[in-house]
């Protein structure tokens, strides 16, 4: 299926059915296993990225360039729909532009932009996030969707101004960026007692499709689908699903064979050679090199 396939049904998805659930990758081989599990939609995380790539938090240090080079060979490698991070877009309205075309060049669905401050940080680190002026960040949005040539390429408007400045001013900024076209609204927020009611007051005051961070913990972390979906929102990322996942096991993977000199102990819980294979799409190739290698 091409890419357009893709971003159409990602389009269609917005306005019906059950949530949308989106497990978070950084990079094209954990986006396959998602695939593979039945996920609709797969999401790349900046924070993901960037410890992958670069072995550091995410801060700022992931670029336009670098991030949209490898979300191109993340979209390559399944047929689902891909979401990716775009930061603040990458500078002001003109950089929008050029970070829409490259991310639409790239075969991605959807990117959000955010209106923090520029160098920004994880939503999730600690500290409140300062953010640009809401004028500016209308301006962001309408320059992404006047710079977007597929009309079902998806632009979320993030918002991380509630930690700051409170609930009431994010409702604000995520109706401004509706009415700027965004297709769908995201507030940032960190986990608290009454996050569930707070995200039910965003749904029920932004007449837009939702997305949530199910990376804040807490009382989130309880929800199903069917409960997420219960809140009124239409996309549920998963950020931290794989990095941590891997971590975890990679850790354990390595203190074995630290301690007993082989891996022995922990081969129930790694992949053999064939379910890897399998992961990788091996069977594919070998019926291309049987039917074109002569």
């Amino acid at each position: 299926m091409g890419r357009e396939s893709a971003r159409k049904r990602l389009r269609a998805r917005l306005a019906t059915g059950p949530v949308i659930v989106a497990p978070g990758i950084y990079d094209a081989y954990g986006a396959r296993l998602v695939e593979q599990a039945g996920f609709e939609a797969v999401y790349m995380t900046g924070n993901g990225v960037s410890a992958s790539l670069l072995g550091r938090p995410d801060v700022g240090l992931v670029d336009l360039t670098l991030i949209t080079s490898h979300a191109h060979r993340v979209a390559a490698a399944v047929d689902i729909p891909l979401v990716c991070d775009a930061d603040t877009g990458y500078g002001n309205a003109v950089n929008v532009r050029r970070t829409v075309e490259e991310f639409e060049s790239a075969g991605v669905a959807a990117i959000h932009i955010e209106d923090q401050a520029s160098p920004k940080r994880c939503g999730q680190l600690p500290g409140a996030r300062p953010v640009i002026e809401l004028a500016e960040a209308v301006g962001k949005i309408e320059a992404a969707v006047a710079a977007r040539r597929d009309p079902d390429f998806v632009i979320i408007a993030r918002t991380d101004s509630a930690e700051a400045h409170g609930l009431d001013e994010a409702i604000r900024r995520g109706r401004a960026f509706r009415a700027a076209g965004a297709d769908v609204i995201f507030v940032e927020m960190k986990s608290g007692p009454g996050i569930l009611d707070e995200l039910k007051r965003v749904t029920a005051e932004v007449d837009a499709p939702c997305l949530v961070n199910m990376g804040a913990g807490g009382k989130l972390d309880e929800l199903d689908a069917g409960g997420i979906g219960r809140l009124g929102l239409r996309i549920a990322i998963y950020p931290g699903l794989e990095r941590a996942a891997a971590g975890h096991a990679i850790r354990e993977a390595l203190a074995a064979l630290r301690k007993d000199g082989n891996t022995r102990a922990m081969r129930g819980r790694m992949l053999g050679l064939k379910e890897y294979n399998e992961a990788l799409k091996l069977d594919d190739i070998e019926e291309w090199e049987k039917k074109y290698l002569k």
